[in-house]
């Protein structure tokens, strides 16, 4: 069966910034959604403006992974929606977290810190280096991504110290930043990727939806053992207490 995928997006910019709606006409979750049927994804997409976010619970129970972008509304989401996500990712489904939802509630939630960085928007060259070239989400990818302009996130970034660390951006003004996280939450998978500004073709990247194909395949990739929690009455061998 393919990869049920979500992909969502506030859309706000796409309909309030000519550059942005130049860039993504009908949406970066559009686009997102568009690429990865190459790769043989079944998608569906949702926005912030739609009831209940397009994430009501038969969305959710329908999604293998959920893509989340996310920027100028991350106040808007609604709490109880953010529950809801964060109990399907403690059960299994997979969540890709892509540029400035690194401040979305549900990141934060599942990471535990403030998520906080650094940036700047000068029209900047990002080179992104794999630096675990043996894990599966730099499959296809060479030695490194070269986008000619990108925002700058720069370190400190206030995350935990990633389970596994595949990218690390260098921008042309000197800065540096771990771009591609990969984190165990529960029976879910989370990976977190740096580039996608909205006023940048970011998303028409060859390279950069490659890494996202492979990111949606690993996390949604066949789970482990699946525990069991609460008490247990009945012990499994015979409990034999001394005299």
């Amino acid at each position: 069966m393919n990869t049920r995928v979500t992909v969502w997006n506030e859309f706000r910019h796409e309909r309030t910034n000519d550059k942005a709606k130049a860039i993504y006409p009908e949406g970066i979750h559009a686009q997102i959604a568009r690429s990865l049927t190459d790769y043989g994804c079944d998608t569906q997409t949702a926005t912030l403006d739609e009831p209940e976010h397009g994430l009501g619970e038969r969305a959710l129970n329908d999604t293998d992974v959920l893509i989340w972008w996310g920027h100028m509304a991350h106040d808007e989401v609604d709490d109880r929606i953010v529950e809801k996500v964060h109990e399907r990712v403690l059960q299994g489904m997979g969540l890709i977290v892509l540029h400035s939802g690194h401040y979305s509630k549900i990141f934060k939630k599942l990471m535990g810190t403030s998520c906080a960085l650094k940036w700047r928007e000068a029209d900047e060259k990002e080179r992104l280096w794999v630096v675990n070239p043996a894990h599966p989400i730099a499959a296809g990818i060479g030695e490194y991504i070269e986008l000619e302009q990108e925002e700058m996130y720069g370190e400190h970034f206030d995350i935990p110290a990633p389970d596994e660390l595949v990218f690390v951006s260098w921008f042309e003004g000197g800065e540096v930043f771990r771009s591609g996280c990969t984190y165990y939450r529960g029976q879910g998978k989370v990976f977190y990727f740096r580039p996608g500004h909205e006023t940048y073709p970011t998303y028409h990247n060859a390279d950069v939806m490659r890494v996202i194909a492979n990111a949606v395949q690993w996390c949604g990739a066949e789970r482990g053992a699946k525990p069991s929690y609460g008490h247990i009455p009945v012990p499994m061998e015979a409990i034999v207490r001394g005299e």
